[in-house]
């Protein structure tokens, strides 16, 4: 059973959600807000599973209740906005307090029935999943087997995985690169291949880094940072170009931090870093601890910078971190690698 809140001032809004979560006998709806204001003191009295938050509402917006409700009674939350599109500044501004993703907004058709609900079920079902109700995934995967490789790294390079409050840590530690950096850097986000380009287009007007997508046959270039853009997997060949790949299909984080990192410290010849961000769930930990098997340093957020410290504590638990520092400690410690030790 999910437990699962409803936020937004329109009441016909309000019924088509309730319709598209009717149609799951596991979905409880735990209450229902007009305003953010609402949410936050309703949050603070009756936590649930999953917050359903809309971004433009009288009295206090989306983007506001869903900082207020990570502070003080964390929880799930969804963007469920009428065009996630028209909204991508403020979606952006959301994830990064710590919302998970984003959606549109079920309609009500002409005969009643709710129309376009799919998209936000097949989310919630990703949120189910990473409250606990997941199969097992990729935590059996065995450090990777590297041979012999040089003792510096054909580009220096930083891989960097992140899940919930991504984008403001993303946003955080490039904007703080110098825009000379030396080095090159392949971010995986969690977030769904529709809102890729304008997460790209956000980070790169806040950043002297260059910020691109990813693409098939692309290859590593200092001074730039790449960005998984798909709901595949990013991983990097042998030949040392990057690809997508929909294996593992059992693996319902897309793209993963893990099969990324993983793939890296299977292909890339020699060390760099390796950054675990915030995030729900424990992607990336093992990929983390294979790099640092593979002699890469390896570096997590702090648990007080973190919107959610879930991916940081697994890779912590498991051994994975080299270093834990707080996100503004990142980029400077970043540079101060590469000038003093690549």
């Amino acid at each position: 059973m999910i437990r699962i809140a409803i936020v937004n001032d329109t009441l016909m809004a309000v019924e088509a959600i309730r319709r598209v979560l009717a149609t799951v006998a596991d979905y409880q709806i735990a209450w229902v807000a007009y305003n953010g204001l609402q949410a936050v003191r309703q949050c603070a009295r009756d936590c649930p599973d999953l917050v359903l938050m809309d971004l433009l509402m009288p009295v206090m917006d989306g983007v506001e209740a869903t900082h207020q409700i990570m502070s003080q009674s964390p929880c799930a939350i969804v963007v469920v906005t009428a065009s996630v599109n028209a909204q991508a500044s403020k979606v952006f501004e959301a994830m990064g307090y710590g919302a998970l993703d984003a959606v549109n907004l079920p309609i009500l058709g002409v005969r009643g029935q709710a129309d376009n609900g799919a998209k936000l079920l097949a989310k919630i079902a990703i949120i189910g999943k990473l409250l606990g109700k997941s199969p097992r995934r990729q935590d059996q995967m065995q450090p990777a087997q590297k041979g012999p490789v040089p003792s510096k790294p054909v580009l220096p390079l930083i891989v960097i995985g992140a899940s919930t409050g991504g984008p403001r840590a993303l946003k955080a530690i490039l904007s703080n690169l110098p825009k000379n950096f030396s080095a090159a850097v392949a971010i995986v986000q969690h977030i769904d291949v529709q809102f890729a380009p304008g997460l790209v287009q956000w980070l790169n007007d806040r950043s002297p880094v260059k910020v691109e997508l990813a693409r098939d046959g692309g290859r590593f270039e200092a001074g730039k940072a790449l960005l998984a853009g798909t709901n595949d997997h990013l991983i990097l060949r042998s030949d040392l170009t990057l690809t997508h790949t929909k294996e593992p299909q059992d693996c319902f984080y897309r793209p993963s931090v893990d099969v990324f990192f993983s793939s890296v410290a299977k292909y890339w010849p020699g060390s760099g870093v390796g950054v675990l961000l915030t995030g729900m769930g424990k992607d990336g930990a093992q990929g983390l601890y294979q790099l640092r098997c593979a002699g890469w340093h390896t570096i997590v957020q702090n648990q007080a910078s973190c919107v959610v410290y879930g991916m940081p504590k697994a890779a912590v638990e498991l051994g994975a971190a080299a270093k834990i520092l707080p996100i503004d400690g990142i980029s400077a410690a970043l540079v101060n690698l590469f000038v003093n030790y690549f």
